[in-house]
């Protein structure tokens, strides 16, 4: 059977999840697997979405799962801020310090 184009959003959405789940739990390296894997699902989705359509009765459901990825990467972006503000003090004016 071949994927529709909405198995790769429902794909997409089930790694944000995942990402998620990684990021409440501050497992970081994590959160970069899951990121990969969604970059790779997006370029497969742009791929075939060059040759493909979605069909009309996908759409709303499509809409549905872009609400839920735009939460997901909102929580996991609110989570991840202090990690960032942590990485961005071992900058000292553009010089990064030993980090140990």
């Amino acid at each position: 059977m071949q994927d529709r184009l909405l198995d790769y959003y429902k794909a997409i959405e089930e790694a944000s999840r995942q990402m998620l789940e990684a990021a409440r739990r501050e497992d970081w390296d994590d959160v970069v697997r899951c990121e990969g894997v969604c970059a790779v699902l997006i370029e497969q989705l742009r791929f075939r979405g060059k040759t493909e359509e979605l069909p009309r009765e996908d759409r709303a459901e499509k809409t549905r799962i872009m609400q839920r990825i735009l939460r997901n990467d909102a929580e996991i972006r609110v989570l991840a801020e202090p990690w960032l503000s942590d990485f961005a003090k071992l900058f000292d004016g553009g010089s990064l310090q030993t980090i140990h």
